[in-house]
C-alpha cells in the first residue's frame, strides 16, 4: 500500500514537528550494501516450476516434486539466513562463528532437492548422484561457506573474548527489535531516527570489540539502556497503532536524542582513555630506552 511522505519540510507538517537531526546522516555513511540481493532472492523463485508441475502425473510423482520444492525453498532460506549471519560476523571485530552453518546447510539441501526432482519421472541413481553433486558445489562455489572460526581480538584471552561476543549479540538483538518496532509505525522520520540511534550504538560496541577491557565500564549501555530504549520504542509503536499522538512522538524522539548523546559520550570517553593509556605507554617506553641510553627520536 502506498504511503505518503510526511516530515518537518511537508507542506502538512505541524508546527512542532522537528527538522532532521544533522547526525542522521552520519547512520547513512556506515551503511553497507547487503549481500542479499538477486541471487538469494532467485532461489525462491527457482523450484516453482515444480510445485505448478506436481500435480496431473500421479500421487508418487506429485510426492516427488513436493518433497523437492519444499527442500529447495528451505535451502533458499537458509542460505539468505546464513548471508545476513556472515555480513554481521564479518562486521564485529570480536564474533561468535553462526551455530549452524546455514549456508553450507542450504548447499546439501539444494544438491539433495535437485536429486530428488530428477527421480520423479524415473529412478535413476547415478543421474540422481550428478545433479546431488552438480548442486551443491555450485551453491557453494556462489554463496561461499559460513564462518567456521571464533574472531577474537589479538592478545585478548577466549573468556573476554566470549564475553564481549555475548554482550554484543544480545545487544544487536535489542536493536533489531527496535527497527521493527520502528517499521510498524510507518513513520520514514522516525525509522531513520532509530537508525541513527543505531549506528551511534555500533560505534560503542566496536570501540569495546577493540578494546574488551572496556566491556565493565559499558555493560549497562550494552544491556539495561538498550533494553529500556527497546522496551520504549515497542511500547511508543503500540500507542502509535491505537492513539498516536504529537505530543508522544516528540517525547520518544526527545528520548532517542537523549540516549544517543549518551551512547556519543561514553564513547567518545572510551577513546580518549584509550589515547591517555597509549601516551602513558610511550612515556615509559621513552624513559626505558633512556635508560638503556638510547636517543628518543622525535
Amino acid at each position: 500500500m502506498a504511503q505518503r511522505y510526511g516530515g518537518a519540510y511537508s507542506p502538512d507538517a505541524a508546527p512542532d514537528t522537528p527538522p532532521p537531526a544533522q547526525g542522521n546522516g552520519q547512520a547513512f555513511k556506515r551503511v553497507k550494501r547487503s549481500k542479499i540481493g538477486m541471487r538469494s532472492n532467485l532461489l525462491f523463485f527457482a523450484p516453482l516450476p515444480l510445485a505448478i508441475r506436481a500435480f496431473g502425473d500421479g500421487a508418487t510423482v506429485m510426492a516427488t516434486k513436493l518433497s523437492a520444492f519444499g527442500l529447495l525453498i528451505l535451502a533458499a532460506w537458509l542460505t539468505r539466513e546464513g548471508i545476513r549471519a556472515h555480513e554481521a560476523y564479518d562486521a564485529r571485530r570480536i564474533a561468535r562463528r553462526p551455530a549452524i552453518p546455514r549456508k553450507m546447510f542450504g548447499s546439501v539441501l539444494t544438491g539433495l532437492g535437485l536429486a530428488i526432482a530428477s527421480t520423479a519421472s524415473a529412478f535413476d541413481p547415478l543421474s540422481a548422484a550428478i545433479y546431488f553433486v552438480a548442486g551443491t558445489v555450485l551453491h557453494s562455489l556462489a554463496f561461499g561457506f559460513d564462518p567456521l572460526t571464533n574472531k577474537s581480538a589479538e592478545g585478548v584471552d577466549t573468556y573476554q573474548t566470549d564475553r564481549v561476543a555475548r554482550a554484543v549479540e544480545e545487544a544487536e538483538k535489542h536493536l533489531a527489535a527496535m527497527a521493527e518496532a520502528a517499521a510498524m509505525t510507518r513513520d520514514r522520520q522516525l525509522e531513520a531516527r532509530v537508525a541513527g540511534f543505531a549506528g551511534t550504538a555500533r560505534d560503542l560496541f566496536r570501540t569495546v570489540e577493540n578494546d574488551p577491557r572496556d566491556l565493565t565500564s559499558v555493560r549497562k549501555y550494552l544491556g539495561v539502556y538498550l533494553l529500556g530504549a527497546r522496551d520504549a520504542t515497542i511500547k511508543y509503536a503500540e500507542l502509535h497503532d491505537r492513539a498516536p499522538t504529537d505530543a508522544a512522538r516528540h517525547d520518544f524522539m526527545t528520548l532517542l536524542d537523549d540516549l544517543e548523546r549518551n551512547f556519543a559520550s561514553r564513547t567518545q570517553k572510551l577513546l580518549t582513555n584509550d589515547k591517555e593509556d597509549l601516551d602513558i605507554e610511550i612515556g615509559v617506553l621513552r624513559d626505558r630506552l633512556a635508560r638503556e641510553g638510547v636517543r628518543d627520536i622525535e
